[in-house]
């Protein structure tokens, strides 16, 4: 008997263990099915909350951006829908919004803000770009200029960095460095290729280029060093030089004359 049993298809296994345990199957396939409910339930609320968020940020996004309530009414979205994507784009636009009116540093707030909260977002690369902005906006270069390069060097796919490369050679240029500023400028006219920052790029390195004819002089060749010139001395058959110290061999002596007979 327990060998037929070993032999059943799963299914009549599974049936087995049902009959033999159904009060537990019935508690347990009502879990599955009041979960299942619940996953819906939130699904349909999380979507009904996008499409709310989603509307509400429209409706502000209509009203002008220069006025002193738009922020404010940005971050009422953000405060109203948490979580959701809109919630996440409103924080940006109060930020920019706040930059406009000229409260550099509310608005670098607002992006750091958004830096922590949302840094897998694909806005990350504008809230890093608008606190290096905040930054040069309130006179403070050497961490705009850290801020810039967090955006370039670290985030060297965002759609941004062009500009942020323009600002960097903007910035190099005003302190006086005009190969930094060369090299920025150059990155940012390959980075954007067609686009305004690209152009702006490019006609500062004119710029730079009558400001500093120096520095962007071709290169000459280095002149190879002179070379000592070489002695020559004619080949001869003569004995190695230890036979020219070496004694004479003595001469020999004349034969004797014969006597005629």
């Amino acid at each position: 008997m327990d060998s037929d049993a070993a032999q059943l298809p799963l299914s009549h296994k599974l049936w087995a263990w049902f009959e033999t345990n159904k009060k537990q199957a019935l508690w347990g396939a009502g879990l599955v099915t009041a979960a299942a409910i619940v996953v819906a339930f939130v699904i349909s609320q999380q979507g009904e909350k996008e499409v709310k968020a989603s509307e509400a940020l429209s409706n502000v996004a209509a009203t002008p951006s220069a006025r002193a309530d738009t922020a404010a009414a940005y971050l009422k979205v953000a405060a109203d829908y948490p979580k959701s994507s809109a919630a996440a784009r409103a924080v940006v636009l109060a930020g920019g919004s706040l930059f406009v009116q000229g409260k550099f540093a509310e608005a670098q707030a607002q992006f750091e803000k958004f830096t922590r909260e949302h840094h897998e977002s694909p806005l990350l690369g504008q809230a890093l770009l608008g606190i290096a902005a905040c930054q040069e906006a309130q006179g403070r270069t050497n961490e705009a200029i850290a801020a810039y390069k967090v955006l370039t060097e670290r985030h060297p796919g965002e759609s941004v960095v062009p500009q942020a490369e323009l600002a960097l050679g903007r910035l190099y240029e005003g302190q006086n460095q005009p190969e930094q500023a060369r090299t920025h400028y150059e990155s940012a006219a390959r980075g954007d290729p067609v686009g305004s920052f690209g152009e702006e790029a490019r006609n500062r390195f004119d710029e730079l280029q009558k400001k500093y004819p120096k520095l962007f002089a071709p290169v000459s060749a280095p002149v190879a060093p002179a070379t000592q010139p070489v002695l020559s001395f004619p080949v001869t058959n003569a004995a190695p030089s230890n036979a020219a110290t070496a004694s004479p061999a003595p001469a020999k002596p004349a034969p004797a004359p014969t006597e005629k007979r």
